[in-house]
């Protein structure tokens, strides 16, 4: 989604985009579909492609040196926390060492002085808090593979930007969301969810911990953060966030009520579910295979 997003963004500030797309055996460019000069054929216009990956340091090279961008935004990453438990090497992988490959391309390309860098850095790296509200200063404690890999790259951005003067920032951004994000994510899955209950395709869904809090911001307004940040003369990290706190089993409330169902809770733990009031069907279940070995 923030790709997408911000895609879009610099599009309408008049800049050319250039962006790495994985090669698949189907296309992954749904979300960015509508900013091609002709989304039918998919002629470019302002938005150019090109196939790599944060794996792969020698094609990092040869993209930025024949673009030659002057703002880079690694937003690439396995960025499902979840996952990073089954796919901890992968995700060091291209989280972690994938930006450090494009900060030694950067420097290898000879373009230090000249690009402006932003790392799509994350709240998961304060992941056991150790104070309330979390800022800059705030010690680090990630509690997934997500966030150790996310933690490398915090470290690695300020390195350059000590070492080399490299205007690089990084961005600590809190929980974003919007109708362009995976469907495997929770606000999506309970948004698409509740609308298959509505459409009558769907009698029930499962969740996980019902009580884990996020602070949920919409993906548009931290893209512009990003940017913003860019745009300063001094590179400067920072935290965005909404400051405000809501439940998991608070979003499925606001969720249901939007199409003129109450939800009701009942038992406790694993055997919790959620009734709806005006039918008596139960549309929610509690299952421990989406809850995280560590809770932030």
């Amino acid at each position: 989604q923030d790709g997408s997003y911000l895609a879009e963004f610099l599009l309408e500030k008049g800049y050319e985009v250039h962006g790495i797309v994985r090669r698949s055996s189907s296309f992954n460019t749904g979300r960015i579909e509508h900013l091609y000069k002709n989304p039918q054929a998919h002629i470019e216009g302002n938005m150019k492609l090109h196939y790599g990956d944060l794996t792969d340091s020698t094609c990092l090279v040869k993209i930025i040196n024949e673009v030659k961008p002057t703002e880079i935004y690694n937003l690439g990453a396995q960025s499902h926390v979840k996952i990073s438990f089954d796919l901890a090497e992968y995700t060091a992988d291209v989280d972690g060492v994938g930006t450090l490959r494009l900060l030694d391309a950067i420097k290898t390309c000879g373009l230090i002085n000249s690009v402006k860098f932003y790392q799509a850095s994350t709240s998961e790296l304060f992941g056991k808090v150790q104070e309330i509200p979390q800022k800059e200063t705030t010690p680090f404690y990630p509690r997934s593979p997500y966030g150790a890999a996310k933690l490398y790259a915090y470290w690695i951005v300020v390195n350059f930007r000590e070492a080399y003067n490299l205007f690089a920032v990084n961005g600590i951004l809190f929980n974003h969301e919007s109708p362009r994000r995976g469907a495997n994510f929770v606000t999506r899955k309970i948004s698409r969810s509740v609308a298959k209950i509505h459409l009558g395709q769907l009698d029930c869904f499962s969740l996980g911990n019902l009580d884990a809090k996020r602070d949920w911001g919409h993906a548009r307004d931290y893209i512009e953060a990003m940017w913003l940040m860019l745009q300063t003369d001094e590179p400067e990290d920072f935290v965005i966030a909404t400051g405000e706190v809501h439940s998991v089993r608070e979003f499925v409330e606001k969720s249901f009520k939007h199409i003129g169902k109450t939800i009701v809770w009942e038992g406790k733990n694993e055997n919790e579910v959620g009734r709806c009031k005006e039918t008596g069907k139960i549309h929610v279940t509690v299952n421990h295979k989406y809850y995280r070995p560590t809770e932030v």
